[in-house]
């Protein structure tokens, strides 16, 4: 698995719960790195991309959300539980759940496919206005004409944290 795929949420993992709701958006895509990652390098390599730092500068700017490389490096490690403008809902030792400003979430998850080789995960969630209530609204159309172009976001910041990764095993 070279590129970074659209896969299925993983049965029983921290998103697989929206996944299985109506009306709720959960996507997962998947890369895999010839390298045994640790959870936390992952996560930290994740929020330090030059990518992302460009998502955190304007964070910082406009929603007066700071985060530092070290907060990044906490998070990953579980001794930080807030990460810009995304709150900890749910960890384990190889996932977590990011919650959002908002009706957003952010999901994560290592994979240990054999030995020296991980799968590296990456997902988000999107829940419509009003849930959870039943019959809650749809997400409406600037979800959809921002659809494709999240999931190309999401797959070049996978691929990014693959790069920093691989970067980091061959200095």
């Amino acid at each position: 698995m070279p590129e970074v795929q659209q896969v299925q949420v993983p049965e029983g993992s921290f998103l697989d719960h929206f996944a299985r709701q109506d009306g709720v958006y959960a996507d997962c895509f998947a890369v895999e790195i010839n390298s045994d990652i640790a959870f936390g390098d992952y996560i930290e390599a994740f929020y330090t991309t030059p990518l992302f730092k460009a998502e955190r500068l304007i964070l910082r700017l406009i929603a007066k959300a700071p985060s530092t490389d070290d907060e990044a490096r906490l998070l990953g490690i579980g001794d930080l539980d807030k990460f810009a403008i995304w709150r900890v809902k749910e960890r384990a030792e190889s996932q977590l759940l990011m919650k959002a400003v908002g009706r957003t979430s952010s999901w994560f998850m290592t994979v240990p496919v054999s030995p020296g080789r991980t799968r590296l995960m990456f997902g988000s969630v999107v829940v419509p206005h009003g849930y959870p209530k039943p019959g809650a609204a749809k997400m409406g159309f600037g979800f959809s004409a921002l659809l494709g172009l999240h999931k190309l976001y999401s797959r070049r910041l996978l691929a990014s944290a693959r790069k920093r990764l691989l970067r980091s095993q061959n200095p």
